[in-house]
């Protein structure tokens, strides 16, 4: 029995749990843009209930000509819709009368966002859908991300006004929806439909959407549509964690918290969690702690309007509070922990060491307190040296290269690599059994009908019948057998692969490692030499396996995930793909035994698919690939990036020791220098004593762990411990940091007085740089 199971509903949930029961379910198919296939998937799932005994109709269909979505129809039962003319061109309505009358568990229908006739008993789809979710009849629907009335405005301008909606629906209604299913599709894969005509340009023109299929328009709404979900999963996810009494960030997303006073020096420590909270994808919120009894000056008020239009302006939450006597680093503690915030943002303390000691500091006590929270000490440098602190675009040119230059040996070398190079599609999930091999398996169909040379090169069907069923006609390379300490194992035959030179070949489970006496330790290595032959690949993984997020999946999930996969690896990819499904589908599949074999169900279910696990997890994804789409869309078009500027010429210094958390200081200045387009050092200073083996292991470990995410390991030396600082500060004076990441102190607070705390020490001595001091991580 699960723990849920035990829990005693609440009043008003069990009022809900009744309102459920007497009314249908609610299914929405979200899309970027037209022609992402969900009309095609939304067919699909009818077929694939009607094959479960589920009586399946559809009510509204919009084919648009395109065969393959024609001929998922099949057999499935159509209602005549109502036809009418408005300026000239047929529209059509759903025959909800019809509908009741046939009485169907599940009717189909198409494109949400519609107005019906004038003489019509309702307004819109939505209130039809509605009325027919009343009478217990279930549906499955199908809506683009511009077409929700919040989200139209930021997709019109984003696009330069190419989006033409002539009927939306609600912000909320996703929220009211029972499930919804992103359809997630890269611009590449449109753009090569309406090469192939799968997509009919008249249609699109008639809309007056046609210019809208450019690749960044493509690329924003995507990175809309990823986005905007990942807020509707967190919103849930939120529910989730207070019902079930869980505090603290969930390890899935950033919340940024901004401590204000208000003084001249407000604006930029908004500005600054501002641009922290967008290159993050999180969210901002500002909170000052202001003594009732004190009276605010001119200067004050001032200040306190210019920074509440400030946060009004950048999209942030504003809030006053009264402070209690003596405890606003309690108080900023507490209100961080009930909001899940995951940074507290503050300016540099003015006090000495000795000041501290005698009166103490607020950031000490924070930094004392918190845990699964970061504290960033914004660098006073604008007030040292006028030095502008807001977010800047990149104002260096870039290199004008000269068309008549010949290119060295090297250079054409090069570039003939990478033509000569395969192109890398990963399907991405988050979560086993979302349905990745089941769609590249379905692709790898579609393109063998189009004349491509594909093979499968690995796979892993799990047992499930309804994988194994799409490998059709494809051509397997069998398996390399290898002999280890008297056993015969099996795995992917790289050398047979290349030999047989296919023009494409799946490989599945790209963070799978290879079984002992292999040429490669990893999966991804043989994936890479592939790739080098020429020949390209479609893989598949979970977001639990980016080596970055390895911290963020033990926070969520309580494990650590030992398989990993480089960011660099999907950096290198041409096309990523997230396979989305809710937590609740996922688990359903589950129960049905469509994922594991029966004896391992309830173990999983208790475990990794916990449902909190699962939203959290699928929060992750969206995010990750919504990131993805956004650093893509700045190499082609800088200016139309929903995450905003970055500061001029970052540099990041993490500084690192032998301890355990070393390894997170590692990956946490990876990702912070990866969305700061940033160059990135990490530092270990040794002093004369020798090195345990333990220890050098260790520090084995963390500069393999660099230099794999791409960064720069350095190793320095000093006669003296007490020089060890002394020795930091000099080198990241030396490289120009602009931020350095330090772990909190180990050490008590009369250990800091007696010994004295790097952390304070840093904090004292680099003002001129933001410090982010990473938090102890402690599991839910």
């Amino acid at each position: 029995m699960r723990e849920e199971e035990f829990r005693r509903k609440t009043p008003e949930e069990i009022l809900l749990s009744i309102q459920k029961i007497r009314k249908g379910h609610l299914k929405i198919i979200l899309g970027a843009v037209s022609g992402s296939g969900k009309t095609y998937h939304m067919l699909q799932e009818g077929n694939h209930l009607k094959k479960r005994g589920i009586d399946v109709v559809i009510g509204i269909i919009s084919t648009s000509n395109r065969p393959k979505t024609m001929e998922q129809i099949d057999d499935l039962d159509i209602i005549p819709s109502i036809e009418w003319m408005n300026n000239g061109e047929v529209k059509h309505d759903l025959d909800v009368d019809a509908v009741i009358a046939r009485n169907p568990e599940v009717v189909l229908v198409d494109a949400l966002a519609h107005r019906n006739r004038p003489d019509a008993q309702r307004l819109t789809r939505l209130d039809d859908i509605n009325y027919l979710l009343n009478k217990k009849i279930s549906v499955i629907t199908t809506v683009n991300i511009y077409e929700l009335e919040g989200v139209r405005g930021i997709a019109d301008k984003l696009t330069g006004g190419k989006v033409k909606v002539n009927c939306s629906v609600p912000e909320d209604t996703l929220a009211l929806a029972d499930e919804v299913k992103l359809l997630d599709v890269t611009p590449e894969v449109i753009l090569n439909r309406i090469q192939e005509g799968e997509i009919e340009q008249i249609h699109e023109e008639k809309r007056g959407r046609y210019h809208l299929f450019h690749r960044s328009n493509l690329a924003v709404l995507r990175e809309l549509a990823l986005r905007f979900l990942a807020g509707e999963v967190n919103d849930a996810l939120d529910e989730y964690r207070e019902m079930h009494g869980m505090i603290g960030p969930s390890g899935a997303s950033e919340k940024i918290l901004v401590t204000v006073q208000y003084h001249w020096n407000g604006s930029i420590l908004v500005r600054r969690g501002q641009q922290i909270a967008k290159r993050l994808g999180g969210d901002l919120l500002v909170v000052c702690f202001q003594s009732p009894n004190k009276k605010v000056s001119k200067n004050e008020l001032t200040f306190k309007r210019s920074i509440i239009k400030l946060v009004e302006k950048v999209g942030g939450e504003f809030e006053e509070l009264p402070l209690e006597k003596d405890t606003v680093a309690k108080q900023i503690i507490q209100y961080a922990t009930e909001h899940n915030v995951t940074r507290i943002v503050m300016g540099q303390t003015k006090r000495t060491r000795w000041e501290e000691i005698a009166y103490g500091s607020i950031i000490n006590k924070i930094l004392r307190k918190t845990r699964n929270i970061d504290v960033f000490i914004v660098a006073d440098r604008a007030e040292k040296d006028g030095e502008r602190v807001m977010p800047t675009k990149q104002s260096k040119k870039e290199e004008t290269i000269n068309p008549y230059r010949r290119l060295t040996p090297q250079e054409l070398e090069s570039e003939m690599d990478k033509i000569r190079r395969g192109t890398l599609k990963v399907y991405i999930g988050a979560a086993p059994g979302v349905g990745k091999t089941y769609t590249m398996l379905r692709e790898a169909n579609e393109l063998k009908k189009k004349g491509i040379d594909i093979v499968i090169g690995l796979l892993e069907t799990h047992g499930r019948e309804e994988t194994f069923e799409q490998i059709g006609g494809l051509e397997i390379i069998p398996r390399r057998k290898i002999s280890y300490k008297g056993t015969t194992l099996e795995d992917m035959d790289t050398e047979a692969i290349i030999k047989r030179n296919p023009e494409v070949v799946l490989v599945d489970e790209l963070a799978h490692t290879n079984v002992p006496g292999s040429k490669y330790y990893k999966r991804y290595e043989d994936v890479e030499n592939i790739l080098d032959a020429g020949i390209s690949v479609i893989s598949t993984m979970n977001i639990q396996h980016i080596e970055s997020l390895n911290d963020s999946v033990e926070q969520i999930t309580g494990v650590r995930v030992r398989e990993t996969v480089p960011d660099h690896i999907l950096r290198i990819a041409d096309e990523i793909e997230l396979i989305d499904i809710s937590p609740k589908a996922l688990r359903d599949r589950l129960k049905e035994g469509r994922i594991y074999a029966p004896i391992k169900v309830e173990q999983a279910l208790n475990n990794f698919f916990k449902t909190g696990n699962l939203i959290a997890l699928r929060e992750l994804a969206l995010r990750e690939v919504a990131d993805d789409v956004d650093e893509r869309l700045e190499a082609w078009e800088r200016k139309r990036t929903l995450r905003g500027p970055w500061r001029q010429q970052e540099v990041i210094f993490v500084c690192t020791n032998l301890r355990p958390d070393s390894e997170r200081l590692i990956r946490r200045g990876f990702r912070i220098a990866y969305r700061l387009k940033a160059a990135w050092y990490v530092a270990y200073v040794k002093d004369h004593h020798p090195l345990t083996d333990e220890k050098k292991q260790t520090l084995i470990k963390i500069q393999e762990l660099t230099e794999r995410l791409g960064g720069m390991f350095e190793m320095y030396e000093t006669a003296d411990r007490r020089h060890v600082f002394r020795k930091l500060v000099s080198q990241m004076n030396e490289k120009k940091a602009t931020q350095v990441i330090i772990g909190q102190s180990a050490r008590s607070r009369w250990e800091e007085i007696i010994k004295g705390s790097v952390t304070q020490r840093l904090l004292r001595e680099v003002r001129h740089m933001d410090v982010l001091v990473v938090a102890d991580q402690q599991k839910q």
